[in-house]
Order: C-alpha cells, then structure tokens, then sequence
C-alpha cells in the first residue's frame, strides 16, 4: 500500500514537473516571438514604449526579444533590408561607392581635408584632431592572415596628429576608425601599418570599441563580405555636443560613431547605417542603432553618396532597414560567437 502512494507520489510530481515545463517552454516562445516584434521597430517607438509601459514588461521582451531576433534575421526569416535596383555596374576595387563625401554643413568642420592611403581614404580635421569620416573598401575573399598587431605610430606628415601616448590613462580607447582585420587581410601588412597611425584613431570607450564596434567590423570583413561580395563602408564620429576633450589634451572627445555600409549584387544595391553614442553599454545590440542614411547626413552634417543619381538616393536613403544584413546559413553559428570573442 505505501509502495503504491510512494509510486502516485512520484508520478504526480512528474506530471506537474512536466506540465510546468511545458508552460515554460510556451512562455519562452510567446516572449520570444512577441520581443522579436518589439525590437524590430524603430529606435524611437521603442525609446517611446520603455517609458510608457513598465518595466517587468519591456525589460522581458528585449531580454528575449534581441538574441531570438539577431539569429533570425541573421537567416533572413526577420526583419527586411534596404535594397534598390540600379543600372550601373559597381565600382569595383574603388574607395568609394558613389564619391567622395562632402561636408553640407555642421556639426561637420569646415576644415576637412583628405588624406589618401591607397585602400582607404580619410576624412581628416586638424581643429578635432580625429577624423570626421574614414572611407574603405573589403574584397570579397581575405589573402593574408592577420599576424602581430604592430604599435601605434605618430603621423608625420599631419603636424596636427596625436601622439600615442595621448590616450594613455585617459579612460578611452584609441579606436580605430578604418580596421585593422579588414585591412590587413585582404591588402596586406603595409597597408595594414597605415591605419595604427594616429590620424585614423579617434576616442572611443571601451564597451564601444571592443563591443559592438568590433562586432559591425568582423560581420563586415568575415561574414557579409562571404555573401555580398566587395563592400563599400563609411565611418566616423560625429564632434562632442559641447566641446568636451579628451583628458589633458585638444583632441575632441566625439559624441557618437557611425557606420554606413553599401554592397552591390548584380544591380541590386543594399545600404544599411548604424550610429553608436559614446556611452553605448557593453551588451548592446548593434541592430538597435540602426537609422536612415537621410538621418546620419542630418546628423553629420555630410552627404555620403553625392555621385548617386536622384532617382536612386532618395528613396534608398530615406527608408529604414529593421535588421542588420543576413548571412550564409553556414555562418550563423560564426556570427552568435561574435557576441562573446
């Protein structure tokens, strides 16, 4: 008889044990699902709904609702790009996309120059001290590997430039505006010399830098370069708001970073712009920061893609993407280890 109560006991709690599993499993889908929804739209609806509704309900759907939705926009079964037909066959091996950037206003210097390196171009300012864009260009296939990082070096020929150990103890990290990985493995080691000068570093913190700025540069160089083909990328920091230094110096502190990456398959082009604030956390999703191209030239003060023909500029810069560029399905496991290498 005890045998028998021990046994229902048992299998009551099994039943219950499974039951609650279930349900767990229930909740996490209907989470998932409802924070993939929430997370695709725009940065200010979302901005708008975490102040309006309470917290135990935002704070779920975003916990749930960024890791589901970058796997499955990284299949492409989420979220939709910005891409337009064009009957122009892209500029391969150039620099730039659709020409040079132009400065259209402020918060933009009116003291750019460029400074021309071979494989990629600079935007540079002698009142910032930093660039305010940096123009680069990633083969499809890499040929070198990416070796011993050299040391970071004075440019000479810009008297303006900062020295190495201005950034030391400051708090920040010097960030490279065109990257290393991308450079070094598809041009090579002196090509790669050239962007540890100082004219191509800015001041960027540490959980930008190594975060999701690192993240955008290797999903650029390994990943979307394997599926698109060649890749045209803008990048660049837009001046503090205020004048703010970077510590014990005159180099200006910049207020945020962006990234604006075209790819062209056959006479389809695709576009996509990313801002990142100074202050971004650690565990930020870079899809979050997406924006319109209209918006960035807003925000910069710059016109990224002058030689653009009217009829294809303004309707690719003025939509929004809902998710960062899709990969190969082989990749996917290699873009989730993005998150923790």
């Amino acid at each position: 008889m005890g045998k028998r109560k021990k046994k229902r006991k048992a299998s009551g709690w099994r039943r219950i044990a499974a039951i609650a599993g279930i349900a767990a499993v229930v909740l996490l889908a209907v989470l998932s699902t409802v924070g993939g929804w929430f997370v695709h739209h725009p940065p200010a609806w979302i901005a708008e709904k975490r102040a309006a509704w309470p917290k135990f309900v935002t704070a779920p759907l975003l916990w749930a609702g960024n890791p589901v939705a970058d796997v499955t926009d990284g299949l492409g079964l989420t979220g939709h790009d910005t891409v337009y037909e064009y009957d122009e066959e892209a500029p391969s091996g150039s620099v730039f996309f659709a020409g040079e950037p132009r400065r259209t206003g402020v918060p933009a210097p009116s003291d750019i120059r460029v400074l021309r390196r071979g494989e990629f171009a600079i935007g540079w300012s002698d009142s910032l001290r930093h660039p305010v864009w940096c123009a680069y260009h990633v083969a499809k296939e890499p040929k070198h590997d990416d070796g011993q990082r050299p040391g970071f070096t004075v440019d000479r020929s810009v008297p303006a430039s900062p020295k190495p150990g201005d950034y030391t103890k400051s708090g920040y990290d010097r960030g490279h505006m065109v990257p290393n990985h991308a450079i070094i493995s598809r041009y090579g080691e002196a090509a790669r010399r050239l962007t540890f000068m100082m004219t191509n570093i800015a001041p960027q913190s540490p959980a930008l830098n190594r975060g999701i700025w690192r993240e955008m540069e290797r999903r650029i160089a390994d990943l979307w370069t394997a599926r698109y083909g060649e890749i045209w990328v803008v990048v660049g920091c837009i001046p503090s708001r205020d004048g703010e230094k970077l510590s014990g110096t005159s180099v200006d502190l910049p207020s945020s970073f962006y990234q604006l990456v075209v790819a062209q398959e056959g006479m389809d082009i695709r576009m996509l712009a990313v801002e990142f604030p100074q202050t971004v956390p650690w565990d930020a999703w870079a899809a979050r920061y997406i924006l319109t191209v209209d918006e960035l030239e807003e925000r910069t003060g710059m016109d990224f893609n002058p030689d653009l023909p009217d009829f294809i500029q303004r309707p690719i810069e003025a939509e929004r993407p809902s998710r960062l560029w899709p990969v190969r399905f082989r990749d996917i496991l290699s873009q989730i280890f993005l998150r923790f290498s």
